[in-house]
């Protein structure tokens, strides 16, 4: 029987100004005809598959595709030729419009006209979960109630620019709490980089000698006694409104989310890619928003390796090398009961080493934007913003100013190190509560709290010095988890985080 993949249906957004790949499954042999806006383009189904691409057109809509086998036709309504971008990462990609600040009021305001419309992958954990759900899904128009579960990063992003370019926007989202990057890439990219293959080392280690049966038995039990707990839960939270994760630990046993390792269990290596990103892949795209990194934090020095070989791996999947990937830094943030263990800024140390050493990527700088002891900070409308004014920079070649300061090199000099910084020729601005963010040290390492000046006559370069180094070596700023103090420029976006410590290889080598 002839299908169209399942990312197809009405309502559908189909990128402009690119071949538009269309595909699906039929019966081998069979000729399958795609018919859109007067444009047609055919494929041989082989291998129970086929694949076809019709040729580039501008923004439009709404149109009829029909597509046929001589026997079979299936007509998807109210079509759309925009702009497409896939909404990758976890929780804070995901998290829902219905939820953020201000949400409830921007759900009021949505309606049909809206040029906005969203793709859902279902969130599943093997291939026969991604038949059944997927068989289900479809694109959706805006309305208070359509839009309630979408990525609120990706709605403000979505608005901003459908407003600028005047086109449709459609967003696919593809992203799924607590996530790690290794669930998004293949076994092949992890066993074949000694760097990150811990990821599926220690998975196998953990199933080693177990049957698909008996981790199948595992881990449905562990969805039973999950569901008890999340009620028991719920009901502790309705009777002490209030009641934190830890302190409902302590009442009820520790939550073992996210379950046994094993065949089913969502968030083994690989699920996600190869259950949710290649049910979309290759739908013609404009490129990636992606937002990750939280998940990793325990193995921090390898997470650059982990996101570069993610970037590569899509890219290769959907053929195209050079395909624009928008990142989001990772904003402040700590536990109150936990210590400032510093690992999230070498997150955001890998995530700025790939932007500038990977091409075609673009980064939302958004430290300003965390919560103290909230992993999921509700405002989402800057960080969907500042996403959309990277692609409007880097990708549609709009003239708009779309970075914060960001370090670009140092001297040691004067008993202190002079750093100079791109975008902030036009001055620089205290944000937040005033607290120490520089931090100097020698030859040792051992950084210590420092003072600053910003040069009268260029804003763009930092003295940074402190009375207890005499002879300074390395400079860092906002090198913290959690940090309240930050320097913008006339965008409001922060001086992104640095290190010039040899062991984060992130800078250009100073000079005396």
């Amino acid at each position: 029987m002839l299908k169209a993949a399942q990312i197809f249906s009405n309502d559908m957004v189909l990128q402009r100004r690119k071949n538009i790949s269309v595909f699906g499954t039929g019966e081998d042999g069979r000729t399958v005809a795609v018919t859109l806006n007067g444009v047609s383009a055919s494929a041989v189904v082989k291998d129970g598959k086929w694949q076809t691409e019709l040729s580039p057109m501008e923004a439009g809509g709404e149109y009829e595709m029909v597509i046929t086998d001589g026997t079979d036709t299936i007509t998807f309504y109210h079509v759309m030729i925009g702009e497409v971008w896939f909404c990758g990462g976890q929780s804070n990609m995901e998290f829902e419009v219905q939820n953020a600040k201000d949400g409830k009021e921007l759900l009021s305001t949505l309606n049909a006209d809206c040029p906005v419309r969203f793709y859902y992958t279902p969130k599943v954990g093997t291939e026969e979960d991604a038949e059944k759900q997927g068989a289900n899904t479809s694109w959706n128009t805006a309305s208070p109630e359509n839009s309630k579960c979408w990525s609120a990063v990706g709605l403000h992003f979505a608005l901003k620019l459908s407003k600028e370019l005047g086109v449709t926007v459609g967003l696919i989202g593809c992203n799924w709490g607590g996530s790690s990057a290794s669930n998004w890439v293949d076994r092949e990219t992890l066993e074949n980089d000694k760097t990150i293959s811990s990821y599926i080392e220690e998975y196998d280690e953990k199933t080693k000698g177990k049957t698909y049966e008996q981790m199948v038995e595992e881990y449905h039990q562990y969805e039973k006694e999950n569901a008890e707990w999340n009620e028991k839960y719920s009901k502790l939270c309705a009777e002490k409104p209030g009641t934190s994760w830890e302190q409902a630990a302590e009442v009820l046993g520790p939550n073992t989310w996210p379950g046994p390792v094993g065949a089913i269990n969502p968030f083994r290596p690989t699920n996600m890619f190869h259950n949710m990103v290649m049910r979309v892949c290759p739908y013609t795209i404009k490129g990636f928003l992606y937002y990750q990194g939280e998940s990793d934090d325990h193995k921090p020095d390898s997470y650059y390796r982990l996101f570069t070989s993610l970037i590569s791996l899509w890219r290769e999947k959907w053929g195209d090398d050079e395909l624009p990937f928008i990142l989001v830094q990772l904003p402040a943030f700590k536990y109150a009961k936990d210590p400032d263990y510093r690992h999230w800024s070498k997150i955001r140390s890998a995530q700025m080493k790939a932007y500038r050493t990977v091409k075609n990527t673009g980064i939302a700088v958004i430290t300003d934007c965390g919560e103290f002891d909230n992993i999921h900070p509700v405002d989402k409308k800057p960080v969907g913003e500042r996403l959309c004014l990277q692609a409007e920079k880097l990708v549609y070649g709009m003239d708009v100013k779309a970075f914060g300061p960001m370090f670009r090199s140092y001297i040691i000099k004067d008993g202190g190190i002079e750093v100079s910084l791109d975008y902030a020729e036009n001055g620089l601005t205290p944000k937040g509560e005033a607290k120490q963010c520089f931090e100097i040290a020698g030859a040792d390492g051992e950084f210590i709290e420092a003072e600053y000046k910003i040069d009268e006559n260029d804003s763009s370069k930092i003295f940074v010095y402190s009375d207890k180094v005499s002879e300074p070596k390395y400079v860092r700023y906002n090198w913290f988890n959690y940090m309240e103090s930050f320097l913008v420029n006339e965008t409001g976006i922060p001086l992104a985080p640095f290190s010039t410590f040899d062991k984060y290889n992130l800078s250009h080598k100073g000079t005396k």
